[in-house]
C-alpha cells in the first residue's frame, strides 16, 4: 500500500522545522549585516578596537588611540534624532539582533518540540506540529521582543544623558560607565540566577517534561516561559554590547557564539563561570586606569 499523505508529513516534519529556523536566523542576520535600518552597513560602524573600549577615556568620553582606525567611520555616522520613530528603529535593531543571535541555541529545544509532537501525532486523525512548534517559537521571540523594549529605552537614556554615543557608533563614551557594564556582566555570569536559568536552557528533555501543555496556546505558553529563562541566562552578556559599540560585529558574533557554546558544550557551566571571571579581571582592570 502507497504510504498516505499524512505519513509523509511526518517524516518530513523535521526538514520543516529546521527550514523555519533557518529562514528566521538567515533574514534576521541579513538585516543586521545590512545595518538594522541605521543608513549604513554593520562593518562600517564596528571597530576592533572600539570593542575593546578604547572610545571611553578617562574623564573625557571621546576617543583614544583609534582615531586613524575609525575617524572616517565616525565621520559618517549622524547624531541620531531621538524620536518615537528612533525608538522604533532601536526596538527593531534590537529585537532582530536578538532573533539571529539567540534562536541558533535555541534550535535544539524547538526541534525537541516538535519531534514530541510529531512521536504523539502518529495514528491520529489530527495533525499540528508545525503550527504548535511554530507558536512555541514565536512565544520565544516574544519574550526577546519585551527585552528589546528594554534595551532600547536604555539606549533611549544613555544616549541621553552622554553616557553612550549620540552618534550611530552607540558606544560607551565614559570609562566608569564601561567599567561598570563589565563588572556587572561578570558578576551576572557568577550569579545563582544565572546558573539555574543556565540549567534549564541546557536541558531541553527536562524543561519540556517539566513544562509540557498542550495545543498552539499551550505551546505559545512554553516558548514564552523558555524564552524568560533564556533571557534570565543572558540578559548579563547582552549589556556588553552598550560597552563596545551596540552594532558592532565583533561583539555581536562574540556574544552569540560565547551564548551557544554555554548551552551546547558539555562543559558550558564551566566555561561561563570562566567568562565570568575573565569580564570580571577586565572590569576591574578598566576601572583602575579610570581612576587613576
Amino acid at each position: 500500500m502507497l504510504e498516505s499523505v499524512f505519513e509523509r508529513v511526518l517524516r518530513r516534519d523535521r526538514q520543516g522545522v529546521i527550514a523555519m529556523i533557518a529562514i528566521i536566523v538567515l533574514a534576521s542576520w541579513a538585516y543586521v549585516l545590512t545595518g538594522a535600518g541605521m543608513g549604513m552597513p554593520a562593518s562600517a560602524m564596528s571597530s576592533f578596537y572600539m570593542a575593546l573600549g578604547y572610545a571611553a577615556t578617562p574623564g573625557e568620553g571621546t576617543m583614544s588611540g583609534m582615531d586613524s582606525v575609525s575617524g572616517a567611520m565616525q565621520a559618517m555616522a549622524m547624531p541620531a534624532e531621538r524620536t518615537f520613530g528612533y525608538f522604533m528603529l532601536m526596538f527593531f535593531m534590537w529585537w532582530i539582533m536578538m532573533i539571529a543571535m539567540m534562536l541558533p541555541s535555541a534550535a535544539p529545544m524547538v526541534l525537541l518540540h516538535a519531534a514530541i509532537l510529531r512521536k504523539s501525532a502518529k495514528g491520529k486523525a489530527e495533525y499540528a506540529p508545525p503550527w504548535s512548534t511554530a507558536c512555541f517559537t514565536g512565544g520565544y521571540l516574544v519574550a526577546w521582543a519585551g527585552f528589546s523594549i528594554v534595551a532600547a529605552a536604555l539606549q533611549w537614556l544613555f544616549q541621553k544623558t552622554g553616557i553612550l554615543s549620540p552618534m550611530m557608533m552607540m558606544n560607551s563614551t565614559n570609562a566608569l560607565f564601561a567599567a561598570g557594564l563589565l563588572l556587572f556582566a561578570g558578576f551576572y555570569q557568577l550569579t545563582p540566577v544565572k546558573q539555574a536559568c543556565l540549567r534549564h536552557c541546557r536541558g531541553p528533555i527536562q524543561f519540556l517534561t517539566q513544562h509540557w501543555r498542550a495545543g498552539s496556546m499551550g505551546a505559545l505558553r512554553m516558548g514564552l516561559n523558555h524564552g524568560a529563562y533564556c533571557l534570565g541566562c543572558c540578559w548579563g552578556l547582552m549589556a556588553i554590547l552598550f560597552f563596545g559599540g551596540i552594532m558592532n560585529l565583533y561583539w555581536i558574533v562574540g556574544l552569540a557564539l560565547v551564548v551557544l557554546l554555554e548551552k551546547i558544550i558539555s562543559i558550558g557551566r564551566q566555561f561561563s563561570l570562566v567568562t565570568g571571571s575573565l569580564f570580571l579581571i577586565w572590569g576591574a582592570a578598566y576601572l583602575y586606569v579610570a581612576l587613576v
